[in-house]
């Protein structure tokens, strides 16, 4: 605790060493990733290192982030004990993970070695690290921040997020509505397998949500991705089907807000902002999963119709959807990504007697453990009939291209609703271990308790200052998909094990349905797998580390 009462300025500084020693590892393993991906003939053939290359990189940026936190709030004169607490136990954490072992999974641990680092560059890291690891891995730092916490219950974030007035004032809206709204309802939706109420969707569109980030020509509100993630992180943090109501009229939005005719941007966008049209996106197909250029379902033009046949699966809220973003083949002689088209695909809306009421259209739903509120459906399609004045752009083969331009948004967006499912996990495990007596005193009283929620406090601040760093990238213009990378493949896993941690803190009360951790747990599962399974994220990250390593 002395090494961190020391002041902040001090310890800010002592991060940076950090940091900077970190950067040291991460050049070397570069170099030594790219040895083994030549010597084992490819990336697909070296991919434990190649991945592990992708999380070290993750986790220092994550320390980095975290640094450039605690420097914002320390000038601003707001950076707190709990917040400097937050920042030391981060920082030994990950430092300890990046010489002693980082976790892609539970099974598997990346080490330096693995990825070529020589012994005596990983000593010369550990030194460097060193005094921060042993501050901030104390028993007493922990202590301390436990006993914040537990002072904390029931707060809006634990610890300053670092949001500016406007910021503040959007999640404030947006956690008042969910705690009125969201909060009492979302485990009999989720026990039942029940749609999220229209009602509930109709507020949603009334608070901007589906508009928050077009451009007000078009009825949108004109707010940045930074603004998108506060509003997805604490809807999620209430329930992740209504954190994820936004997520299609996001994609679509994008999409045709950059690929779109005028006439289409004139036709859709509006009514997108507004809530009039809910929009569902149609990519994956039953055997392509990430691969897209092998796609098949196929879109013929028959005068002035394409006529749609094949299959597609995964696909979220299609009953109640207006209008698709139906990504289609138009050129069969093209067996990869040049053959792909976007079509705007409008349907009528269904419901669960008759989901799909259009010629042409059939489908049936995928019973799944979590993420529910909009439901999974398979999706067939047999000549079913498109306007070819829907084609996005009104240019074929374009398709590919048009959808890698909505993975950057996408992934931050994703981020922040793990964030905010990692932040449920959180709420409910503080809450049952203060609530909860054993032995004669609540088992927050235990240490493996109390440090369960303590570290689920600091990697919901790491995972979360990752994901604002992405947005804001991509707020300045600047290309952030390996920034959207990072904070999707840190953000998937500290939702899963504050989730897992949660449950474990709920013993066996944790397993029964009727406690809500036993959603959280479903919930958080499929956040490493949708928007880019983590070993795709993995993959897509390292690509453009080891651009022009040696």
């Amino acid at each position: 605790m002395d090494f961190i009462a020391e002041g902040a300025d001090h310890l800010i500084e002592r991060v940076g060493t950090v940091v900077t020693a970190a950067e040291r590892v991460l050049a070397s393993a570069k170099s030594g990733v790219r040895r083994k991906v030549d010597d084992a003939g490819g990336i697909d053939a070296a991919q434990h290192a190649v991945h592990g290359l992708s999380w070290l990189a993750t986790t220092i940026e994550g320390i980095r982030q975290m640094q450039v936190w605690a420097s914002r709030l320390n000038d601003e004169g707001r950076l707190g004990e709990i917040e400097k607490l937050l920042l030391a136990v981060a920082t030994a954490e990950y430092a300890a993970q990046i010489s002693g072992g980082i976790p892609m999974s539970q099974g598997e641990i990346i080490r330096p070695e693995a990825m070529g680092v020589p012994r005596d560059i990983v000593r010369t890291f550990e030194d460097a690290a060193a005094e921060m690891v042993a501050a901030g891995s104390a028993e007493t730092v922990k202590t301390r921040l436990a006993e914040l916490i537990a002072n904390q219950q029931g707060a809006t974030t634990f610890g300053d997020s670092g949001l500016d007035e406007m910021h503040a004032e959007i999640h404030e809206q947006m956690r008042k509505f969910s705690q009125a709204e969201v909060v009492p309802h979302a485990h009999e939706w989720h026990l039942k397998n029940d749609y999220i109420p229209m009602e509930i969707v109709q507020q949603v569109a009334e608070l901007g949500v589906f508009g928050l980030t077009l451009p007000e020509e078009y009825g949108g509100m004109a707010l940045g991705k930074e603004s998108m993630c506060i509003v997805s992180e604490e809807l999620s943090r209430g329930y992740i089907g209504v954190g994820s109501l936004g997520t299609r009229s996001e994609i679509a939005g994008e999409l045709i807000l950059n690929n779109g005719t005028d006439a289409q941007k004139e036709k859709y966008l509006p009514k997108i902002a507004s809530g009039e049209i809910l929009p569902t996106a149609v990519f994956t197909e039953p055997n392509t999963g990430s691969d897209l250029a092998s796609l098949k379902t196929r879109a013929v033009k028959d005068g002035d119709t394409y006529k749609v046949t094949g299959q597609k699966t995964w696909i979220t809220h299609p009953v109640r959807a207006d209008v698709m973003t139906l990504l289609v083949r138009t050129n069969p002689n093209e067996k990869g990504y040049k053959g792909l088209s976007m079509l705007l695909a409008e349907k009528p809306r269904g419901d669960d007697a008759n989901p799909f009421p259009a010629d042409g259209m059939t489908g049936g739903e995928i019973e799944v453990l979590g993420y529910r509120g909009m439901k999974e459906y398979d999706i067939s399609f047999d000549d079913f009939a498109v306007p070819a004045e829907n084609l996005l752009g009104g240019e074929e083969g374009q398709g590919f291209k048009q959808l890698m331009n909505t993975f950057e948004a996408a992934r931050i967006q994703t981020a922040a609703r793990a964030v905010g499912v990692a932040q449920c996990a959180m709420d409910l495990a503080l809450r049952y271990a203060l609530e909860r007596n054993q032995f004669g005193k609540p088992i927050y009283s235990f240490p493996r308790v109390a440090n369960k929620v303590v570290m689920m406090a600091v990697e919901v601040m790491v995972a979360r200052q990752l994901t604002y760093f992405a947005a804001r990238e991509k707020d300045e213009g600047r290309r952030c998909d390996l920034e959207a990378g990072m904070a999707k493949l840190l953000g998937a896993r500290v939702a899963w094990a504050a989730a897992d941690n949660a449950l474990q803190i709920h013993g066996g009360n944790g397993f029964a349905l009727e406690y809500p951790v036993s959603r959280v747990l479903c919930d958080a599962r499929i956040l490493n797998i949708f928007e880019g399974a983590a070993e795709i994220q993995a993959q897509v990250i390292a690509r453009r580390l080891l651009e022009g390593a040696n």
